[in-house]
C-alpha cells in the first residue's frame, strides 16, 4: 500500500503544472534526465542504492516555443550537473548544478532561461554555482534522446520496452526533477559527467534510470 501511495503522489506531482498566465502562451519543449540511481526497480535494488547512490543527475531542456519576461525562448537548450550530499530522492539533499545553455542563444535568453529554470527548478537544482556558455546538442527522436555539451555531459537515452513504468508503476521510486506532461521512465545507454564543479566526474549506463516528456510552463 505505501508503495501505491507513493507512486501515486509521484504521477501527481509530475503531471502538475502551473497554467500559463492569462493571454500568454505556454513555454513547452522537451526535457530528459538521467540519474545514478536506477528510478525504476525492485524494491531490494532501491533501498540498496537509495543510501549508496543516486546523488548526481544530467538534466537537459530543449525550449520549443514560449517566452519569458517578453525573452523568446524558442530553439534554446540548456543542459545542468546537479550533485547533492544525499540521494537526489530526498527533500532535504544540499544539491549544487552547473548550467550549460547553448552558445547560440543570446545574452537575453540565456538569462531568461536561467531566471526561468530558478523559478521552476529551484528546489530540485539548488545553488547553482556557474552559467557556462557552450555547444548544446540535443537530439529527439521517436526512439531516443541525445543530449552532449562538449567537456561537460553526455546522455543516450531510449523508452523502456511495453511502457513497463506505466504496466508497473509501483517500481517507479522517484519523480522527475523536472514537472512534466506524462512523464516516461527511460533506458540509459549511457550517461556522463566529465566536468569538475558540480562534483566528481562520473559515468553510468544500462540502467533504469531516466526520466523524460513534454513540459508546459
Amino acid at each position: 500500500m505505501r508503495l501505491l501511495i507513493c507512486c501515486t503522489l509521484g504521477l501527481l506531482i509530475s503531471a502538475t503544472r502551473a497554467p500559463a498566465p492569462a493571454g500568454h502562451a505556454p513555454i513547452t519543449g522537451d526535457y530528459v534526465e538521467a540519474r545514478t540511481a536506477s528510478v525504476f526497480a525492485g524494491a531490494c535494488h532501491y533501498n540498496g542504492e537509495l543510501v549508496t547512490t543516486g546523488r548526481d543527475a544530467i538534466a537537459a531542456w530543449s525550449f520549443a516555443s514560449g517566452a519569458w519576461h517578453g525573452v523568446d525562448l524558442s530553439g534554446v537548450r540548456a543542459v545542468a550537473a546537479i550533485s547533492s550530499d544525499a540521494n537526489l530522492g530526498q527533500d532535504s539533499a544540499a544539491r549544487k548544478t552547473v548550467l550549460v545553455v547553448d552558445s547560440a542563444a543570446s545574452q537575453a535568453q540565456a538569462g531568461a532561461v536561467v531566471g526561468l529554470l530558478k523559478e521552476k527548478c529551484g528546489r530540485e537544482l539548488g545553488q547553482i554555482l556557474s552559467v557556462r556558455r557552450d555547444r548544446v546538442a540535443f537530439d529527439h527522436t521517436s526512439k531516443e534522446y541525445r543530449v552532449a555539451a562538449d567537456g561537460f555531459a553526455a546522455l543516450s537515452v531510449r523508452p523502456m520496452p511495453n511502457n513497463e513504468c506505466c504496466t508497473q508503476p509501483e517500481l517507479v521510486w522517484y519523480s522527475p526533477l523536472a514537472a512534466l506532461t506524462h512523464r516516461k521512465v527511460g533506458y540509459t545507454l549511457n550517461a556522463s559527467y566529465t566536468g569538475s564543479t558540480a562534483g566528481e566526474p562520473w559515468q553510468r549506463e544500462g540502467e533504469n534510470s531516466a526520466f523524460y516528456g513534454g513540459f508546459s510552463w
